[in-house]
């Protein structure tokens, strides 16, 4: 019987899938890298033998900057050990800062707009003489009963 891991694994091999195949790769180099740079890296790509970086704070361009010799090293010690990510041979390293946010995020709650029932009851008199208060506190009782 097949699982879900079988029938992946048979899909990344298919010809037409080989960027999923690409894109795992990616996801183990940035995992080996450690968790300082696992939030500092948005993504990374590898075009004409050239491994970009993109990063999401400009801080980090700099210190991946004078870290590049190690990016380097990550990669082909990847590309060597691992059978399908043979793919991944670079010669430079390029960081660049990228408006993008990194792949592994921290937990964070959406923000949104609470909503709340009517407490408030339109079940009240009105004892004042005067006509203003009375409309006043007559759209007052309306506004309750449109918010139940």
């Amino acid at each position: 019987m097949k699982n879900v891991s079988m029938i992946l694994s048979h899909l990344t091999n298919q010809p037409q899938f080989k960027y999923l195949k690409q894109q795992a790769c990616y996801q183990k180099y940035i995992s080996l890298l450690g968790s300082k740079w696992k939030k500092a890296i948005a993504f990374v790509y590898i075009k004409n033998e050239t491994l970009f970086v993109a990063v999401t704070h400009p801080g980090f361009k700099m210190e991946l900057n004078y870290n590049r010799d190690l990016l380097k090293s990550v990669l082909t010690q990847l590309a060597s050990l691992d059978t399908d990510c043979t793919m991944l041979q670079a010669k430079k390293v390029v960081v660049f800062h990228s408006k993008y946010r990194s792949i592994i995020q921290e937990g964070t709650a959406e923000k949104s707009v609470p909503y709340y029932s009517e407490l408030a009851s339109s079940d009240f008199t009105i004892e004042s003489k005067d006509p203003d208060i009375k409309a006043q506190f007559e759209k007052i009782k309306t506004t309750i009963k449109c918010n139940q």
